[in-house]
């Protein structure tokens, strides 16, 4: 049954293109091959090491976390289709800086599993609360990276008493809603993820590498497409259709003023799933926010920029001047 969606994305992918246009991914995908990696597949593919902690859910859903060191608290977020291992590479340069380090897989990605109220903006966004108050967090920092950051949004909007547990608010290559807005790579791949075409093209070369090249930037990574890639067909996309479509249709940005935790907005250049006029809107729309925009780098600025998203956690640290203004 592989080999036939293998065969059958293929012949999509070769459909849409023609034969011309086939050839010239051919040699694309050839070119992105010989890109230099940052960093080795296997570390990549690691999962962060810490203590399992399952923090069960008044409806039934278990949210699988792991913590792990000493210091002031940092809360990650993931992004869609995403288990916590994508912030393999944060996590460990945030135990070198001194940090007690927590990530968790959102309902319904990775271990952690979807209880009777589903998938959508306000059960997830009331998971992270939990995820918040069960681990006591206090002047901690919360990083929510593309999907991450618009329930982080929504958290925050819809449970306002946590801004007293937190000194600061990283929306990384994220937006409030309206992901269609601005976004021609959003039309035309959401609706190729929602029909499973996506799926099928991710598993045949071609399509998993030029897939995987349009969420990076300038200077796409094989190792990172190819992990980022695995990552994606390992997660069962069909029951967390909702929150896309709630991404595509709410539309948060009008009650970004509500928003009172100190915040950076950060951004690759070149991203084309989260473009930077949403993260421009989102440095607008908080009170006091700050735009970083990371040259050359896209969507994955978890792998791509490391350092410096490590670096703008470690801006709160630093007294609100530095994680405030333009």
């Amino acid at each position: 049954m592989r080999r036939i969606a293998t065969l059958a994305g293929g012949t999509a992918l070769v459909g849409a293109m023609g034969v011309a246009g086939w050839g010239a991914a051919r040699a694309a995908v050839a070119a992105i091959e010989r890109n230099p990696d940052p960093f080795p597949r296997d570390q990549l593919a690691r999962e962060p090491e810490g203590d399992e902690v399952l923090i069960h859910r008044s409806d039934g859903t278990v949210i699988r976390a792991v913590v792990a060191g000493e210091g002031p608290t940092v809360v990650l977020a993931n992004a869609y289709g995403a288990p916590l291992a994508e912030w393999n590479i944060v996590w460990d340069k945030l135990l070198d800086h001194g940090h007690r380090v927590i990530a968790f897989d959102p309902r319904g990605h990775g271990r952690s599993t979807i209880g009777s109220a589903g998938i959508g903006s306000e059960s997830m966004a009331a998971d992270d609360a939990a995820v918040l108050e069960h681990f006591e967090v206090r002047d901690g920092v919360l990083v929510g990276h593309s999907t991450g950051g618009f329930v982080a949004i929504r958290a925050l909007v819809d449970h306002p008493e946590l801004a007293g547990r937190l000194r600061g608010l990283v929306l990384c290559a994220s937006w409030a809603g309206r992901i269609l807005d601005g976004a021609p790579q959003n039309w035309l791949q959401i609706p190729l993820l929602q029909s499973g075409v996506m799926q099928q093209l991710v598993r045949t070369r071609t399509g998993r590498v030029l897939i995987g090249a349009s969420t990076a930037g300038k200077h796409p990574s094989p190792a990172m497409i190819a992990v980022g890639c695995d990552m994606f067909l390992q997660q069962d996309h069909r029951p967390l259709l909702p929150i896309l479509r709630a991404a595509m249709r709410e539309d948060r940005y009008p009650r970004l003023a509500e928003i009172t935790v100190p915040t950076v907005v950060m951004v690759g250049s070149a991203d084309r799933a989260t473009p930077p006029n949403h993260s421009r809107r989102l440095a607008a729309g908080v009170p006091g926010a700050r735009l970083v925009t990371v040259p050359d780098a896209g969507h994955m600025l978890n792998w791509e920029a490391p350092d410096a998203l490590v670096d703008v956690i470690g801006s709160f640290e630093k007294g609100p001047s530095l994680s405030a203004g333009g």
